[in-house]
């Protein structure tokens, strides 16, 4: 059967599309990613061993009207000539036109939301959809007029399967520190703070039995601040704009100070990693602090709000954990309970459930 992924917008979107498309491929059916033709959605495809097509879509806004106008048509065409058996859509504005051409086609369309709380795109084109796949089961509240499947959130092959990195010393703490794939700036300012506390209330203690290590992913924007930060107090680290070794990079930490876009909170819990979360404050919908809740509320993980949080505050949290070995193991337990890890195998079973009842149907004909 012909299938197409609709993903993109950002890695959140894309990885997640990319690991379903990547699953279906692997059942024989022909596969079409179709991404809004952005720079971070090339990097995320730059493996994808199917078709791709680039719609165009843009940012929901009026100054991209005709540009999304022009995707549509776009999409509408492409759909008329491919004409698929079943869509996928992952959610954000990448999904608008993808899923009004596959209604006007009558090609069935199957929505991923991949937050507790649906996005706009997800509400709206819900009623367009034969099904919404859900990560967290109490997304459904929100949707109580559509057929809900809790599927949990596909996640990238291989994310678990890290190693520590030979480089670290022996018996190290290690901090890994995360705003996303583009960084976070406050994060990366108030953790770099954090750390040099951290290492000077160490060292005032006389507490060298666990040398202090940090990973730090910052955005190409903040990296060199906070190499001259770490420079500057001698303070062991890994810092790079963008991780290219993410399996690894979670391997080797015993704590996680990360943003809360679904795609991180899965990550992490299939790789079993205690985490701070502070969550993204202008997010749509405060919808980080709901997915950061979701793993608080299972003792999981840990929540700070970014507008109460301070360098002092942070430092004495991190120490806390530092101290705390059996915690860190029983938050580690229960991250890793939350885990689903076949979520990319749920959401293909949707799909074809929705791609063979439309072929059936063409067949009674």
């Amino acid at each position: 059967m012909k299938v197409v992924v609709a993903c993109g917008g950002t890695g959140g979107h894309a990885f997640p599309g990319l690991a379903v498309a990547e699953e279906l491929l692997k059942r024989g059916h022909e596969v079409t990613i179709w991404d809004s033709g952005r720079d971070v959605e090339s990097s995320v495809m730059r493996n994808w061993k199917g078709s791709l097509f680039s719609t165009g879509a843009r940012q929901m806004s009026l100054g991209n009207a005709f540009a999304n106008l022009r995707a549509i048509i776009r999409c509408r065409r492409e759909m008329k000539r491919t004409k698929p058996d079943a869509l996928l859509a992952m959610g954000s504005y990448s999904s608008l036109a993808p899923v009004l051409a596959a209604h006007a086609a009558k090609v069935p369309v199957v929505l991923h939301e991949a937050n507790t709380v649906p996005g706009r795109a997800v509400e709206f084109l819900s009623r367009y959809a034969k099904a919404v796949a859900i990560s967290f089961e109490d997304t459904k509240k929100f949707l109580p007029s559509v057929k809900t499947v809790h599927t949990g959130l596909p996640i990238r092959s291989g994310i678990s399967s890290g190693k520590r990195f030979d480089f670290i010393p022996a018996g190290s703490f290690v901090v890994f520190i995360t705003g996303g794939s583009q960084g976070a700036h406050a994060v990366n300012e108030i953790s770099t703070e954090a750390i040099v506390l951290l290492k000077k209330a160490l060292e005032s203690r006389g507490d060298i039995k666990k040398p202090l290590y940090v990973i730090h992913q910052t955005g190409a924007k903040d990296e060199g601040r906070v190499i001259a930060a770490y420079m500057l107090e001698s303070i062991p680290s890994r810092v790079k704009a963008f991780e290219d070794c993410m399996a690894d990079a979670f391997a080797s930490a015993d704590l996680v100070i990360a943003r809360a876009g679904a795609s991180t909170c899965f990550e992490l819990a299939e790789c079993g990693k205690p985490t701070l979360f502070i969550p993204l404050p202008s997010a749509m919908r405060n919808h980080q602090h709901f997915n950061a809740e979701a793993f608080v509320k299972k003792g999981a993980a840990d929540e700070a709000i970014q507008s109460k949080l301070t360098a002092e505050s942070l430092s004495r949290y991190i120490l806390s954990k530092y101290d705390a070995a059996d915690k860190l193991q029983t938050m580690s337990a229960k991250m890793r309970s939350m885990a689903i890890s076949d979520a990319a195998n749920r959401v293909a079973d949707l799909v074809e459930r929705q791609a063979q009842s439309k072929i059936s149907s063409c067949m009674a004909l």
